[in-house]
């Protein structure tokens, strides 16, 4: 079985959760708050396949500690989608060179907010050679003539289309004109 890991798997991406769920994998999210994480659970039929990884992800050492404690317990893993905050500046390293270091090639999908500038990302972000790196875009949606963020919902959507047909970039709604963004 494939072993995928969502960070803010809870929050918005709790619909890519439950999809990977749906679509056999075994999901180990990363979340910070009990309550929604045991909500989310109460969703799915594969509550086997779920291992809830309660950590703030600010926390370096108590993440690292996590997430080689679920590759130990369920295998490497295949599949990371991960929304990062920037506040948490050593998480995206931490989990990177986990799974690398417990697997060969795998895919990352990296959900990014709209002023994300893509190519200093690839600069910043050390990506390890065994890894598949996609970039996920959040923007916006305009509707008649006013703009809205994205909903919690359109995220999980967009993550999971790029998830099923792959491209290294993936923009979920519009990130132009600039000037439009509400």
């Amino acid at each position: 079985m494939k072993h995928a890991v969502v960070v803010g798997g809870t929050g918005m991406l709790s619909g890519s959760s439950l999809w990977l769920l749906d679509n056999a994998y075994h999901v180990s999210i990363i979340a910070r708050n009990a309550n929604r994480m045991n909500r989310l659970i109460e969703k799915t039929s594969f509550q086997s396949r779920v291992t809830s990884v309660l950590v703030d992800y600010k926390n370096s050492d108590e993440l690292k500690e996590k997430v080689d404690a679920t590759i130990k317990q369920n295998g490497n893993i295949d599949l990371v989608a991960a929304w990062i905050h920037s506040i948490a500046k050593d998480a995206f390293g931490i989990i990177t060179e986990a799974v690398s270091n417990n697997n060969r090639e795998w895919e990352l999908y990296h959900v990014l907010g709209s002023s994300s500038d893509i190519d200093l990302m690839k600069r910043k972000i050390p990506v390890p050679d065994n890894c598949l790196y996609h970039h996920v875009q959040l923007g916006f949606v305009m509707e008649d003539a006013h703009s809205r963020w994205l909903t919690h919902k359109e995220i999980s959507d967009g993550v999971i289309e790029a998830i099923e047909q792959p491209e290294r970039i993936h923009t979920i709604g519009q990130i132009e004109p600039w000037e439009k963004r509400p």
